[in-house]
């Protein structure tokens, strides 16, 4: 019998985390548990060479990220390779280190576009999310973004403790001169489970939320694209996560290691290939991470036989192992998994008083939250 043709997948984007350092303490971190140090990222040449080889795959497009990407004296030099050897370059930033002339190197270099993370409209409360007094700051590198006439989109990772403001939100993009907006609600894993009680809204909240982001979208329609992701617990069908595991994005760490998604490393049985080992294109056909939830071979009941099951793919791997303690079983976010209730306790604490937020220290994990 002949063996089914290999689908041939190809991926588009590149999430390319030069650094794990960042001045920021954010309670809702998506770096792993454990950060890497300053000593153990790639060189300007080994990312280089990254770059190289995700062009000559056919990705399109490349996110420079963190921690926070601006502690990199290099990034420049990152940049206008990526630009010169044809790739669409996304800065994904907090943007409290940027100043007026690292925003011109920037644009000079050929940046295509800036990312900005807020917490908050309002000054006190978005630096005690953040854990840092950066509001004013990323204002200051909003403006000068768009001064440069370089395209902004703000960030806005939304959850109890702001969503009360999503109205000045989206009125701040507005008057930035964004392009686009992210209402991005938390997501719970990595440092953010940590969190969970401090974050996850309640229903009404949420129900409110999508309401006012709905008429925004209306009211600004052609003026500012509102991208709205809402929390996969409320969900009754889970996210295609990252367009399905090893499918369509891969993420390299400031170490070298190659992962499906930001958040992999919490699946502690998979061991990452690294990009100081193997070829790019190599570990994505070959990697064992990769291939283990790739497709729908690992997929049990009701995912095998669900119409959606190459729709979303059986949901996030992570979440599904954040709350079941199993990486191979359905997301819990959709109504048909049998976990379904591990949901009901996390809801019930969403209408009680948030706790304190624990933020990213040193005594936590070893995670490292300076700049060294």
């Amino acid at each position: 019998m002949m063996k089914p043709a290999r689908e041939n997948l190809i991926p588009y984007a590149l999430l390319a985390e030069l650094t794990h350092r960042c001045p920021l303490r954010c309670p809702y971190c998506s770096n792993p548990l454990e950060l890497e140090r300053a000593s153990a990222e790639l060189s300007t040449d080994e990312w280089k060479r990254v770059l190289d080889e995700a062009v000559a795959m056919g990705m399109l497009q490349v996110h420079f990220s963190g921690g926070e990407p601006t502690v990199r004296r290099d990034l420049e030099v990152l940049i206008a390779h990526a630009v010169q050897i044809g790739l669409y370059t996304n800065l994904i930033t907090s943007g409290v280190l940027l100043s007026e002339n690292r925003v011109a190197a920037l644009a000079e270099a050929g940046l295509d576009h800036v990312q900005i993370s807020f917490q908050d409209t309002e000054p006190e409360n978005a630096d005690r999310i953040a854990g840092f007094a950066g509001y004013h700051k990323k204002i200051k590198a909003a403006y000068l973004v768009r001064q440069e006439e370089l395209p902004l989109t703000l960030n806005a990772v939304m959850h109890r403790q702001n969503l009360s403001h999503l109205p000045q939100i989206i009125e701040l993009a507005v008057k930035l001169g964004a392009e686009r907006l992210e209402v991005a609600q938390v997501q719970y894993y990595g440092w953010a489970l940590k969190n969970q009680g401090a974050f996850l809204p309640t229903r009404k909240q949420l129900n409110e939320a999508t309401e006012i982001v709905e008429s925004a979208r209306k009211k600004l329609r052609g003026r500012l694209v509102i991208d709205y992701v809402v929390p996969d617990y409320y969900a009754r069908q889970p996210k295609s996560c990252m367009g399905g595991w090893g499918r369509r994005f891969l993420n390299v760490t400031p170490a070298g290691k190659v992962l499906p998604c930001h958040a992999a490393e919490t699946l502690k049985f998979l061991e990452f290939d690294s990009i100081r080992e193997r070829s790019l294109a190599w570990i994505w056909e070959n990697s064992k991470a990769f291939l283990e939830f790739r497709g729908t071979a690992w997929m049990p009941e009701p995912c095998r036989s669900c119409p959606q099951r190459e729709v979303d793919w059986g949901g996030c791997r992570c979440q599904a192992f954040a709350l079941t303690g199993k990486a191979n079983v359905t997301d819990p976010a959709c109504e048909k998994s049998p976990d379904r209730d591990v949901l009901k306790l996390p809801l019930q604490t969403a209408q009680i008083e948030a706790p304190e937020f624990l933020y990213r220290s040193f005594s936590h994990g070893g995670a490292l939250t300076s700049i060294d």
